[in-house]
């Protein structure tokens, strides 16, 4: 038997919100400066290349000085150090991008191949530190998808505690006696809420951008939520919302068909008030 109607789902379906960003979601400046902070010292020994017309003289002086300061070049090319990215070399062979690094030749043929070698001639970039400022602007916009689940964390925790409900926050199943029948499906819940009757799991998410990965999740919450309805005083509880749901509608709706607690930010209040009344 189905949780909900096709009636419900269509509902449910017709109140996903086209985003739950507010203007902080935009851009982490307190990220952005953190990490520029990290390499500002090597980027401003590097300004010593803008303007330089004889490039390699220039390299070699810097290299005799502290070789090092080379290590943060990746960042000019809006790469991270941590992103172990490849790359062709001259050679024809395939190497990690700070492997150019640890040579003055490798440095040269960087700075030259990539473009950067022209930009700091004609003095496109006038100080490093605030060009890298812009590099990481636009490298934070990847994390945005991060920040809109952890939005929506924020906010059904800011209601919870709106309606004095208490909660306790990213609990391992591990940690919950009787939940071993999850078995190989362990779960780190957002929020684990005890009323009366009953213990709900609850997971939360938002989505603005389709992508195979929705797929996954509403087939992993069914059969997580099909397990734990068969223990006496577990309950699965599932918040959700986004206009990324329109690639996954199928996946969606057969989740919803399967899955008997499932919210997204127009109904959530049902969910408050449902809870209000059982403690």
């Amino acid at each position: 038997m189905k949780a909900h109607s096709k009636e419900h789902f269509d509902e449910f379906f017709s109140q996903l919100s086209q985003t739950n960003a507010n203007l902080s979601y935009w851009t982490d400046f307190s990220k952005i400066r953190k990490n520029v902070s990290k390499v500002a010292i090597r980027l401003n020994t590097l300004n010593y290349l803008i303007g330089q017309s004889d490039m390699e003289k220039a390299v070699r002086e810097l290299w005799e000085e502290n070789p090092k300061v080379f290590s943060v070049l990746n960042i000019l090319i809006a790469i991270r150090s941590n992103d172990k990215k490849h790359s062709f070399g001259r050679d024809g062979y395939i190497h990690p991008i700070e492997d150019f690094f640890t040579t003055p030749e490798g440095v040269l043929e960087f700075i030259h191949d990539t473009g950067l070698q022209q930009v700091f001639i004609n003095k496109d970039i006038k100080d490093l530190t605030d060009y890298v400022f812009g590099v990481e602007v636009g490298l934070d916009t990847n994390a945005r998808k991060n920040r809109s689940g952890k939005l929506m964390e924020r906010l059904v925790g800011e209601l919870l505690n709106k309606n004095s409900i208490p909660y306790q926050e990213q609990i391992s199943s591990a940690e919950l006696p009787g939940l071993e029948i999850l078995g190989e499906d362990k779960k780190v819940f957002d929020f684990v809420i005890k009323t009366r009757d009953r213990i709900l799991l609850v997971e939360v998410n938002y989505y603005n951008k389709g992508g195979s990965k929705l797929n996954e999740v509403a087939r992993s919450y069914t059969n997580i939520a099909a397990k734990i309805a068969k223990t006496d005083r577990y309950e699965f509880v599932w918040i959700t919302d986004g206009w990324g749901w329109y690639d996954a509608k199928n996946k969606l709706q057969e989740a919803y068909y399967n899955i008997s607690s499932v919210y997204n930010l127009t109904t959530i209040t049902n969910f408050i008030a449902t809870i209000k009344s059982e403690l």
